[in-house]
């Protein structure tokens, strides 16, 4: 446990003045664990949508370009206009990658909580993780138990976390069932199966064929394609059926969150007894969580004036639910890491691999059903 390296390899993201993008790795000495820290050595970490975010930017990525530094890769792109409009407050800082993942407590401070760790699989999450040790508060890791793959450990925050708060925000804000777009990913298959475990309908949207199959291979009931030519009409029997007035939209971009809003009012108005030329005075509710469409939404108000669409971050809502709910889900996570929660990945890299232009553009793409894993 003690004969460690005197360096860390980290990867960096920068946003340059020029309006350029340069995402490379630097060696870093290796941190000393304070008190209540511990140093954690990286097994096993995944590509997320929201660590894409941060490791490109709005940078334009058919201009991406390869070089080296010290003998390792190096990855250039121009950055458009509108891109750096949206960086402005990042230009010049280099950013460490990487929201979460699984490792090995290598060193710990002095304090019990952190020694405790020492020798533990842990996951963790704090950012900066795309690296070979990550030193962070023992709060911050989850101990998971031996035996533990680190391709299982290595997703259980973010997808499982975020699954999980779709729950208990229906449960908290009176609304019964749910909706959810992007429904065949890793954390789509994961909400099929809580709602299935709890008893929560739920409405799966998809965008093809294939996407639908994988969803009733997992015994999803209410699955519709956006990509079908009634996908309205299907939608809008789907929501009838669940009731459903509560969406978790993971595109952002065109008008499929609209779509939603629109069809929940034509659901809702079935069930009233009395007109009103204001609608339903049934609320509806549509958050925006991801951005696999970077483009404008598009609202188009068909859905009377009793509605909301708004943004959804996991980390508010963990801080906002407080440490008991934190615990209940994160226990949750680690009874059924291996079945509810587990993770499927479809290629695994090196940390170095991840800078290579070919990869790059594989996991860049964001396809259902490709989901890369780091191992450092």
């Amino acid at each position: 446990m003690t004969d460690l390296p005197d360096t860390n390899l980290v990867m960096l993201t920068l946003v340059k003045p020029e309006g350029e993008l340069e995402v490379s790795f630097e060696r870093r000495p290796m941190p000393e664990p304070a008190a209540h820290e511990v140093l954690v050595k990286i097994l096993a970490t995944p590509i997320n949508p929201s660590d894409l975010g941060l490791l490109f930017g709005g940078a334009d990525m058919s201009t991406a370009r390869a070089s080296e530094r010290d003998g390792l890769p190096v990855i250039s792109a121009d950055i458009p206009p509108a891109g750096m409009r949206a960086m402005t407050g990042r230009v010049g800082d280099a950013l460490a990658i990487g929201n979460e993942g699984c490792g090995l407590v290598v060193k710990a401070g002095a304090s019990p909580e952190a020694q405790a760790l020492v020798g533990k699989t842990v996951a963790l999450i704090g950012g900066e993780i795309y690296a070979e040790y990550r030193c962070l508060p023992a709060m911050m890791c989850m101990v998971l138990p031996d035996g533990t793959e680190p391709a299982d450990g290595a997703s259980c925050f973010v997808n499982p976390l975020t699954s999980l708060a779709f729950t208990e925000t229906m449960k908290a804000e009176g609304h019964r069932a749910l909706v959810h777009t992007a429904a065949a990913s890793n954390l789509g298959q994961m909400l099929v199966k809580i709602c299935a475990k709890d008893g929560i309908p739920l409405v799966n949207i998809v965008r093809s064929d294939a996407q639908v199959e994988i969803l009733k291979g997992i015994g999803a009931t209410h699955i519709v394609n956006s990509g079908a030519d009634d996908f309205v009409e299907q939608l809008t029997a789907a929501l009838v059926e669940t009731g459903a007035t509560l969406g978790f939209d993971a595109i952002g971009g065109g008008k499929l969150a609209g779509q939603i809003l629109s069809a929940m009012e034509v659901a809702a108005v079935k069930r009233m007894t009395t007109y009103s030329r204001y609608g339903s005075d049934t609320f509806k509710q549509v958050y925006i969580y991801g951005a696999l469409d970077l483009g404008a939404t598009v609202l188009n108000r068909s859905f009377g004036l009793t509605w909301s669409l708004s943004g959804f971050l996991l980390t508010p809502f963990l801080q906002k639910a407080g440490m008991e709910t934190n615990m209940r889900l994160r226990k949750r996570v680690v009874d059924e890491l291996t079945t509810t929660f587990k993770s499927h990945y479809s290629h695994e890299i090196s940390l170095v691999e991840a800078l290579n232009l070919d990869v790059i553009a594989g996991y860049n793409a964001k396809r259902t059903g490709e989901k890369y894993l780091i191992r450092p």
